[in-house]
């Protein structure tokens, strides 16, 4: 897999804003991915050193759809918790 697809867009919210000053972030990747292809590819990316990988799929919620309020289910994703080596920074929000 390309290092674009895999690495699909980081997780902004409260928590993960929090975890990103201590060099964790998080970020939402290809269902098909593994550690190692995760690592690979936030090096590339950012140019920074990984020093952990930690993977979470999330469950897809369900929903309600249409106007009959039928029940739906949202897809599942899978979350990436990255830790980088001490003093490396990721640039997620610019300006």
């Amino acid at each position: 897999m390309d290092k674009n697809t895999i690495v699909k867009q980081p997780v902004i919210s409260e928590k993960s804003i929090i975890q990103a000053e201590n060099g964790v972030y998080t970020f939402k990747v290809a269902t098909s991915t593994n550690k190692i292809e995760v690592k690979d590819a936030i090096e590339k990316l950012f140019k920074v050193k990984v020093t952990d990988v930690n993977m979470i799929v999330v469950k897809g919620k369900t929903r309600r759809f249409g106007r009959k309020g039928k029940m739906g289910k949202m897809a599942d994703w899978k979350k990436a918790i990255v830790t980088l080596k001490e003093g490396d920074k990721i640039e997620i929000m610019k300006g």
